[in-house]
């Protein structure tokens, strides 16, 4: 086996390569945008095939590279279902165990906390953790839907269940470590050890740390795998490689990864209520109605609809608490991108969330102009 832990010195990330010499099939964890050219390389120079890419979660410090490497390899994303990086390939829940060349497997560990779908990977005795534990830390848990309980109770519960000499590769460290252990964090992590629930939680409460530098750029790109979706649904191939999860009684959850981009969208305009460009200027020339522009801020100060609100899709369910017209989840909301998928993926959201008066245009922004 060959395994490589890889450095982005920038938002200090660390990236890992696994791969089976024999078979030639590889994984990558978490992988950085800014050094595609460097995966690429290193593929090529042991001529790898690429299985998956996996994501520990959606990364508010850096845009992933998963996207690119889809483009590039056909390698399936997995990404934790509850991250709401809808085009990924897998959607992971916890408790699979993702296959690789001949017997090789990964088992996924559901760790919310950090992020609510934020996931661990457990290959052999090497424990993955992401932002969910660090060596003599952990990850912040103030934003993004994060909770200083569910992390202490995913360390505390299922990581730290783990036997004392398992491996931990930290997502991050700042202070130029590399690995740590199971029994290590355990015994001597100044957040964790020896403390209670309680005490974790204030002192997760108390940190007062500034938001990430990146935030803004990192989260609605890495929803969409480091893509816009108009690239991904370019990109996108069926695959139907077999993902086994332990609480699944059919054992094999193969049908359920192999959607395509085209194929969401379709499903999620299939969910929702469409409505063309005639019929949305006459509904907001009548009635009272929200606008909401989820495209990204560069396209939307390019032009958009009047007094459009601009919320891009991957902050949606973020943002969505603190628009006050949507105080009331029986307004009538009008969601638009440019070409009418991304408002059919973030109005089935919508729907999800409540607002059961949510309506998509179809044909978004370039129909709007044409019209």
């Amino acid at each position: 086996m060959l395994f490589k832990q890889l450095f982005d010195e920038a938002t200090w990330t660390y990236t890992y390569l696994l791969a089976d010499m024999e078979s030639k099939e590889a994984v990558f964890i978490d992988p950085v945008n800014t050094h595609i050219d460097d995966y690429m390389a290193l593929l090529d120079a042991q001529d790898l095939t690429l299985k998956y890419t996996l994501e520990t979660h959606v990364h508010a410090d850096h845009i992933t590279a998963s996207g690119l490497l889809r483009k590039k390899t056909g390698a399936q994303t997995a990404v934790g279902q509850a991250c709401g990086a809808e085009l990924a390939d897998i959607q992971l829940e916890g408790g699979e165990t993702l296959r690789f060349a001949n017997n090789e497997q990964i088992q996924v560990i559901s760790t919310p906390g950090h992020t609510p779908g934020s996931m661990s990977f457990l290959w052999q005795d090497h424990l993955f953790t992401g932002d969910s534990l660090f060596i003599d830390g952990c990850g912040r848990s103030d934003f993004q839907g994060g909770n200083p309980g569910d992390l202490y109770d995913s360390i505390t519960q299922r990581l730290f269940t783990l036997p004392d000499q398992t491996l931990v590769y930290p997502g991050h460290d700042y202070n130029g470590r590399y690995v740590s252990s199971i029994q290590q964090e355990r015994t001597r992590n100044p957040r964790l050890a020896g403390k209670t629930r309680e005490e974790f939680v204030e002192i997760m409460n108390s940190l007062n740390l500034p938001a990430p530098r990146l935030i803004k750029e990192s989260v609605p790109a890495n929803k969409l795998c480091g893509l816009t979706d108009e690239e991904w649904q370019e990109a996108a191939t069926p695959r139907t490689d077999q993902v086994t999860n332990e609480n699944d009684s059919s054992a094999t959850c193969a049908a359920t990864v192999a959607m395509t981009g085209q194929q969401l969208v379709a499903e999620a305009k299939s969910d929702v209520h469409e409505i063309d460009v005639n019929s949305a200027r006459q509904k907001l020339a009548a009635d009272n109605v929200v606008v909401l522009d989820v495209r990204e801020p560069d396209e939307f100060n390019a032009g958009a609809l009047p007094n459009a609100i601009n919320v891009p899709r991957g902050l949606l369910e973020f943002k969505i608490g603190s628009i006050k017209p949507l105080a009331d989840k029986n307004t009538t909301v009008l969601l638009y991108c440019r070409t009418g998928g991304r408002s059919a993926l973030a109005t089935r959201t919508m729907q999800q969330l409540g607002y059961q008066n949510a309506l998509s245009m179809a044909g978004g922004y370039d129909a709007w102009t044409k019209n």
